[in-house]
């Protein structure tokens, strides 16, 4: 039905662009602290898509990719687009992956108005956002000191979820499980299909992350007939991934890396050398199997079991998904040019 829409206590009719702001439970030193809203809504019925970023407050590509969503004043011909810049608003004040009681905001949806400070906001932002939506983008990237190749995770099993993730257009899909707790999981308990996009990592800003990650939404949103078809001058192919595993330290030390975000690696390739402080050779780090690199920790000190290389299996692809990566970098553009562009 094409009535109006009621966001926090704020009522949006069709047609309208409001921003508003959804209030959540203040500091204690008495400061009101609200979620950030941005609604777009066409004068034509049609399909409701939420964006949210920073449900993890120091994961901040994706506050970059909705303000330039925000910025283009996209035109819709249909539908509604719900853009949430920073869900955890009280991480981003910390630069903190978490909630002020410790929780991690992704791991206590749905919710309970008189739960925890964590899931109380988590309550709120399903009541107030995803219940509206068809559909939800959630953005993210690596933790803090790794960094993400650009990457959709979906429940990839669902024809329609997999269409929009191939739409999106980034090389690598994973078909990843819910996780209990997640926004993902109460979203499409909610009857969403929703897209996770991982690029990038904690508190720095990703040029290539960002700009695919802008251009994956206007993709989606494109698929969906809500904005007008997008001329797209290079075709990005995207490839399911079978399995990805985690390589980690045999020893602990100094790393020298050898291998890179995006690189193609074969089974027994050297990925790093572990040292000890005097620059004596400690241990090789080898990969176990053939495949992607899609994942890696960025700082050059390891313990031994520690996480260092994330690498994704393609089978015989996996040289097709090397060179969409190359195609994707190459396609990135000057900061002040890409604007006009995307």
């Amino acid at each position: 039905m094409n009535t109006a829409m009621v966001i926090g206590g704020v009522e949006i009719l069709p047609g309208q662009v409001r921003q508003l702001k959804v209030p959540v439970a203040k500091l204690y030193t008495d400061t009101d602290m609200s979620i950030p809203v941005h609604v777009t809504r066409a004068r034509k019925t049609g399909p409701v898509v939420f964006v949210s970023a920073a449900v993890h407050g120091d994961e901040l590509n994706g506050i970059e990719i909705t303000r330039r969503l925000i910025e283009k004043k996209i035109k819709l011909l249909k539908g509604t687009v719900i853009a949430v810049p920073m869900v955890n608003v009280y991480g981003v004040l910390n630069q903190s992956r978490y909630m002020p009681d410790r929780r991690d905001l992704n791991r206590c949806f749905p919710g309970s108005p008189k739960g925890s400070l964590a899931g109380r906001m988590a309550h709120i932002f399903l009541h107030e956002i995803v219940r509206h939506c068809d559909y939800g983008i959630d953005l993210h990237t690596g933790a803090i000191h790794r960094s993400n190749l650009p990457q959709i995770r979906a429940n990839l099993d669902d024809e329609e979820t997999l269409s929009l993730a191939r739409e999106f257009g980034v090389p690598v899909m994973l078909n990843a499980n819910l996780r209990d707790g997640s926004l993902r999981e109460a979203a499409v308990s909610n009857g969403a299909k929703i897209l996770l996009y991982e690029a990038g990592q904690a508190l720095r800003f990703d040029e290539l992350s960002i700009q695919s990650g802008l251009k994956g939404i206007l993709n989606v949103l494109s698929a969906l007939g809500m904005i007008r078809k997008r001329r797209i001058r290079k075709k990005i192919e995207p490839f399911v991934a079978n399995r990805s595993d985690w390589v980690r330290a045999s020893a602990s030390g100094f790393v020298r890396e050898y291998a890179t975000l995006g690189k193609q690696v074969e089974k027994g390739d050297l990925l790093a050398e572990i040292n000890s402080p005097l620059g004596e050779l400690i241990s090789q780090v080898v990969a176990t199997r053939s495949g992607i690199v899609i994942g890696k920790q960025n700082i050059p000190l390891v313990q031994e079991g520690e996480a260092m290389y994330h690498i994704a299996f393609f089978g015989d692809d996996a040289e097709e998904v090397a060179e969409h990566i190359e195609m994707m970098q190459e396609m990135v553009k000057p900061v002040i040019a890409e604007q006009n562009d995307l």
